[in-house]
């Protein structure tokens, strides 16, 4: 088992569950066991974790402990539940579970899901080219055991040509190559970030950021991004001068999930506020490509460092494909020798062949990234159409780039509708995903990175399920009797 849950840390993660549109279509029981279920899909409730006693979560939810025992015994039916008599109950999945591209867990027979829970696009068609072009590169490489810690020159001399570029002077040495944005994040989380030291991050932020924050036993002080306008300065300068994290995680380039754009006078007043109070900075870039209408980007944050305190991260997976597992860490010289050590007890190097194949991709980058841009704005315009016709309520504000809308809803359902969608087909990122605590409940993550037409279906059976959960909770009240 991971640990053990309390009663009122549970009661935080459901939130709203009793109060959610929709729950007089079922007993309190059953719509407390489908929110723990919830709280499990989506990775906000661990597996192997032990829930609190019955008469704990009773007190906690101030409901009666029938309800929750009915509750335990509903989802010790359907697999989700396990009890032994004095040990205690633990969460599990059925056995018909797989881990989904998303991380999330799914039932096996998904395959005609409409998936927005994941914000990644398909391959590009360029992709097979370079897979061939790297084949016929890959014999001289054929001759030596395979293993480049840092990465091999090719890749890391084209990463730091990308850099400079931007109008970031950068050198091969300071590149290292990663399997992976999540990985280069992980390595310096490993290096950087002693256990339950404190970190900074955006809320909402990246969920599998928090993920591996929570995998170091980080302590987590967030600042809160406003729906329509981003960062506050004051109040981001603040928390850095106030709390004196030792990391601060932010992503300045269409922020994922909200998409908002760091201006340049912010970057360079957070990297003298993080020198200042001696905190270094991860800056995760892997949006940074995806630019539209025209928009034009801020000068990378590390710009603007002059104490090696900016460490930047990026990687292939949301402009070309996350199937290639490609990622960089843009550091000072010494600090990649000090990360190349620290991937040697984890996984010695990345392959040779698909860092090949990211060379050749970035060969074409400028052709590929045109046609990305262009589908994703195509893509994206579609998905505000659909919404604006079909559920006018809810609020967005319109990226400049990325591939996600930060959609506020009419009412805090974003994990039931979450729920509820799977029902028919479409799978969800609800807004507490993206916090911690179970907050967030008014917003919901959509991903524009499917066809056009998909997205359309989409938000035509979102809508369905929205309005059949308002229609569901409706009270209907009666005239009491007169009793004489």
């Amino acid at each position: 088992m991971n640990g053990q849950v309390r009663g009122v840390q549970l009661a935080r993660l459901l939130g709203q569950w009793h109060a959610l549109p929709g729950r007089r279509r079922s007993p309190d029981y059953a719509a407390l066991a489908g929110s723990v279920r919830g709280l499990l899909a989506d990775g906000r409730l661990p597996l192997g974790v032990r829930l609190p006693a019955e008469r704990e979560l009773a007190e906690a939810l101030r409901i009666s402990r029938t309800t929750v025992t009915a509750a335990y015994r509903q989802l010790r039916e359907t697999g989700h539940l396990a009890s032994r008599r004095g040990a205690g109950s633990w969460t599990m999945l059925p056995g018909n579970h797989r881990v989904a591209s998303t991380g999330l867990w799914t039932p096996l027979d998904d395959r005609e899901m409409l998936d927005l829970g994941v914000a990644a696009l398909a391959a590009p068609p360029q992709l097979l080219s370079a897979a061939r072009a790297a084949t016929e590169d890959l014999p001289r490489y054929l001759g030596g055991a395979g293993y480049h810690p840092t990465g091999i020159i090719e890749l890391r001399e084209a990463v730091a040509d990308a850099y400079t570029a931007r109008g970031l002077p950068t050198s091969a040495d300071q590149i290292m190559v990663t399997s992976g944005t999540q990985h280069a994040l992980d390595l310096v989380l490993r290096l950087a970030l002693a256990p339950g030291g404190t970190v900074l991050v955006e809320s909402p932020t990246y969920p599998n950021a928090l993920a591996a924050l929570a995998g170091r036993r980080a302590r987590i002080t967030t600042h809160g991004l406003a729906a329509d306008a981003g960062w506050e300065p004051d109040l981001l300068l603040g928390s850095l001068r106030q709390t004196r994290p030792k990391l601060a995680y932010l992503i300045p380039e269409f922020q994922n999930p909200t998409g908002h754009l760091m201006p340049a006078s912010l970057r360079e007043r957070v990297v003298a506020a993080a020198h200042a109070v001696c905190t270094d900075l991860i800056i995760d870039e892997s949006f940074v490509d995806l630019s539209m209408d025209g928009t034009e980007v801020p000068p990378p944050v590390a710009t603007y460092d002059r104490h090696s305190r900016v460490v930047s991260i990026g990687g292939m997976s949301k402009p070309y494909w996350g199937g290639l597992r490609i990622g960089w860490v843009r550091a000072s010289a010494p600090q990649v020798q000090r990360l190349a050590a620290v991937r040697v007890g984890v996984d010695m190097a990345s392959p040779v062949l698909d860092q090949l194949v990211a060379v050749h991709l970035l060969a074409d980058a400028e052709d590929i990234v045109a046609d990305r841009r262009v589908q994703l704005a195509v893509q994206r315009d579609a998905l505000l159409g659909a919404l604006a016709h079909r559920l006018p309520e809810w609020r967005v504000t319109v990226p400049r780039g990325g591939v996600t809308l930060w959609a506020e809803l009419d009412g805090p359902v974003s994990s039931a509708l979450a729920r509820a969608a799977e029902e028919v087909g479409v799978r969800l990122a609800p807004g507490p995903r993206f916090g911690l605590d179970g907050t967030m409940e008014r917003f919901l993550r959509l991903p524009f990175t499917l066809p056009a037409a998909d997205l359309v279906e989409a938000v035509g059976r979102i809508a369905a399920i929205r309005y059949d959960l308002d229609r569901a909770g409706r009270q209907r009240w009666s005239e009491p009797a007169v009793i004489a």
